[in-house]
């Protein structure tokens, strides 16, 4: 698979749909179109990767941008996967945030492409999830 990605940083002129549908695609929580938009316009740096007019990959951070950070919503659409646009998306956000302890979720199955990054399982990690059956089931509480 040879391709020209272009990287694009700000929200403006996004399909919000698409996020949607990528993210649920991937098997990842998603949201409205509309809730994916004020969240990625809230955060303090998104990415999104696009294969000609074709968004392929985004994510988002959010931060104090003082010494604590969070990673959001990182997606590659799956045929996009296994070429290095994850690991893109992850040096793009962590070059921004280069001061601070950063955290994510990493869905169930996928902690291994992040410890690849330099993350470390967290022994002392605590979620208040609003749908906890839900996030129970799926693997990420216990």
């Amino acid at each position: 698979m040879h391709m020209k990605i272009e990287v694009k940083y700000d929200c403006q002129n996004i399909d919000w749909e698409k996020v949607s549908e990528i993210l649920k695609s991937v098997g990842m929580t998603y949201y409205s179109p509309e809730k994916h938009k004020a969240a990625f316009e809230s955060s303090c740096c998104t990415i999104f990767l696009y294969d000609k007019d074709r968004l392929v990959g985004f994510g988002r951070a959010i931060s104090d941008r003082a010494y604590q950070a969070a990673v959001y919503d990182c997606a590659v659409v799956e045929e996009y996967q296994g070429h290095g646009f994850g690991k893109l998306i992850m040096q793009e956000i962590l070059s921004k945030l280069p001061a601070c302890n950063v955290i994510l979720y990493a869905s169930p199955g996928k902690e291994a492409f992040y410890e690849k990054q330099g993350f470390k399982r967290m022994k002392t990690g605590m979620a208040c999830f609003i749908n906890r059956e839900y996030m129970a089931k799926r693997g990420f509480t216990e």
